[in-house]
């Protein structure tokens, strides 16, 4: 018989467990007699930790949206789109707003909704932060403040509306005025607004921001927001919020401050869903329900909690585990396991024992904290470090949810097309350069590969073994230089001279990529030379680094470099020099290579892939002949065009999208999450 898994929830610990439910069942054979069924009102999973960065545009929304169809792509879970309106544990049964679903096992992880203490206006007149929809609204309630401030005549009026205020200074609420107060130098440019007429404050109830960090790092918070602006206001509570104001008890003193914006912060509460189950189960408080240490629910065996949603206090701690990503990420793999066991009957249950590793605050796109470790060793790093960590853990999250397809869109957004150089790398690594300008690099670069290989059949490439001249006068000429004797293949040890005339048996125009090292034997045979890098790591790989002639009277055409592998000496020795019937193979694939390489990139059709075998086929040259630093300017053009540059004046523009449409459609392709965003 059949049995049903139903997943409330596609939060960070809802979508995990569902994939490894999925895998696990996989692995067992068994999917045929489980079904996995993961309910959510939104077709797609939220990154809840990266809310501010939409909200202050730093990123497009978009990016913190990771479809359920994509994640679940050829893999049995079955994605419902239904609201959850209530679960009945007698029937095993949870009810939709469009349908119902019988379970034998229910994972709860509906996640949490802010929570307002009761201040009377804060739910109706201030801004949330808490979903996708949270965010987006803000972000345009944001632009539109400035945009009606920027043509308000009246000066108080104008700094009435500019006056944001942030109340809960955790996580949440130090990020969001964090990324406000770097956004709004750049608004104020944008709409000619004088930046002494914003006025930010962030409130909190607590002595210190980030109470959850040390206290010199909280200082380092502080001085942070201070630096950029925002004035804290600290043990202070909110009494009540207003449509154009807020106020605020502080030392027993009601204040009273006009605001043109109150975005709410300032702690969580299970959602109603959860709460509303929780009456059945045990309810504690925040709206979370005890579970046991197998993470089951103690009234009902066949229900665990998972995420936000969980109450539970490990074994040898004090406080129950916190409501952050970690626990989430965590908690998804003892449920599973679990689950598998109680289903199949087989294996013994897991005891949750999480094991935290600390938390990071990032302050805008450029600042970060973090206090970090093991539980009993614990440090904090600097703000570079701080930053790098973060998007570091946010990768080792999407490699579990959307694999490197997502990483790839990841790295785009945070590093490659950063708005206003909001990075902690700054804007370096951004695409301001209109992609037009390189289509005369890429032209440039396929007509030298087709002249390349069109020289090499010219010169006989396809009707007679040449390599073994071609490899070893390049070498010989390189061992001239540094002094080393080599044997030929009589026995006898060459002089230099007579390395020249080896290597001149293959002379070609010096632009050539593949014969520019030993083509410059004839010329600088006689010359003094001189070695200026000869570098050998622990004998896996040598530098080599020579000039041809005396420094003095040199070009850059005399210059060459050569990475010197012996691994590569010895496949080439053994397995292509000894057989002329190889060699000829071998020049064949490189002239051939060579020529479809420079059609593919004058076409602009399949130009990365292109690219990236221009860059193999240097390094292949680096590797055994060296290379003229005159034809390095080949692996500089190579790594330009690798991205993209196809895409302008050239057939990728027609061809790539159909091609991805068509990518996107198999399914091993999805289910391997090897497309693109």
């Amino acid at each position: 018989m059949e049995k049903r898994i139903v997943i409330v929830g596609a939060g960070y610990s809802g979508i995990l467990t569902a994939k490894k439910l999925a895998k696990k069942f996989k692995k067992l054979k068994k999917n045929n007699e489980v079904n996995i069924t993961i309910i959510d009102k939104n077709p797609f999973h939220t990154m809840l930790t990266e809310l501010h960065e939409v909200a202050a545009s730093r990123v497009d929304e978009d990016s913190i949206k990771i479809s359920l169809k994509k994640v679940f792509a050829g893999r049995k879970v079955d994605v419902k789109l239904d609201t959850v309106t209530g679960i009945d544990f007698k029937s095993k049964k949870v009810m939709g707003a469009n349908a119902s679903y019988e379970y034998d096992i229910l994972a709860l992880g509906a996640g949490s909704k802010p929570t307002f203490y009761g201040v009377p206006g804060a739910e109706e007149y201030s801004f949330k932060l808490w979903s996708y929809e949270d965010a987006v609204i803000l972000k345009d309630h944001i632009h539109n403040i400035f945009r009606k401030a920027a043509c308000e005549p009246n000066t108080e009026e104008r700094r009435k509306l500019l006056t944001f205020y942030v109340v809960g200074a955790g996580f949440t609420g130090v990020e969001m005025i964090g990324e406000l107060a770097e956004y709004v130098p750049i608004l104020c440019e944008k709409y000619d607004i004088n930046k002494n007429d914003v006025s930010l404050y962030d409130v909190d109830g607590l002595s210190r921001p980030i109470p959850n960090l040390p206290e010199k790092l909280s200082g380092k918070v502080a001085k942070r927001l201070d630096k950029m602006g925002v004035r804290l206001i600290m043990n202070a509570t909110v009494c009540s919020v207003g449509r154009d104001y807020i106020e605020l008890k502080k030392d027993d003193k009601i204040l009273h401050n006009t605001a043109g914006t109150v975005i709410w912060a300032a702690g969580i509460q299970s959602c109603d869903i959860t709460q509303e189950a929780g009456k059945t189960l045990e309810l504690t408080r925040g709206g979370r329900i005890q579970i046991d240490s197998y993470l089951r629910s103690g009234k009902d065996e066949s229900v665990y909690i998972i995420g936000d949603n969980m109450f539970y206090i490990p074994e040898g701690e004090e406080c129950p585990v916190p409501q952050m990503v970690e626990n989430c990420e965590q908690c998804a793999d003892t449920a599973a396991h679990n689950i598998v066991c109680a289903v199949t009957g087989q294996g013994a249950m897991e005891v949750y024992k999480p094991s935290f590793h600390g938390v990071m605050v990032s302050i805008g796109g450029r600042y970060g904290v973090a206090h970090v470790g093991f539980p009993n060793h614990m440090f904090s790093l600097p703000s570079f470090l701080a930053m790098f960590s973060k998007h570091f853990i946010n990768i080792i999250y999407f490699i579990q949810v959307l694999g490197w397809n997502k990483i790839f869109s990841y790295m785009k957004h945070e590093f490659f097309t950063v708005r206003n150089c909001r990075s902690f790398v700054g804007g370096h690594f951004s695409n301001r350069t209109p992609s037009f300008l390189l289509v005369p690099l890429r032209l440039w670069l396929g007509a030298v590969w087709i002249y390349e290989g069109a020289m090499k059949i010219v010169e006989g490439w396809f009707k007679s073994a040449k390599l073994t001249d071609f490899f070893g006068g390049a070498n010989d000429w390189y061992n001239s230089i540094l002094n080393i004797a080599t044997s030929t293949p009589g026995g006898d040890t060459p002089s230099v001279s007579t390395a020249a005339n080896a290597a001149g048996a293959v002379t070609s125009a010096a632009a050539d990529a593949v014969t520019s090292a030993s083509t410059a034997a004839g010329a600088a045979a006689d010359a003094v030379g001189k070695v200026l890098i000869h570098f050998d790591f622990l004998r896996i790989f040598k530098i080599i680094f020579v000039c041809g002639t005396d420094l003095a009277s040199s070009t850059i055409s005399d210059f060459a470099f050569k990475l010197d592998i012996p691994a590569m000496n010895w496949f080439i020795n053994t397995f292509i020099l000894p057989h002329a019937a190889v060699q000829t193979a071998m020049q064949i694939f490189i002239v051939v290579s060579e020529i479809l390489v420079g059609l593919a990139l004058l076409g602009g059709l399949f130009t990365a892939p292109a690219a990236a075998f221009s860059l193999v086929l240097n390094f292949m040259f680096v590797t055994t002949t060296g290379l003229y630093l005159n034809t390095f300017w080949m692996i500089f053009a190579g790594l330009a065009v690798l991205i993209g540059s196809g895409r302008t004046f050239g057939l990728d523009y027609y061809v790539m999208p159909g091609l991805k449409k068509l990518w996107k459609r198999i399914p091993f392709v999805r289910k391997l999450y090897i497309y693109n965003d």
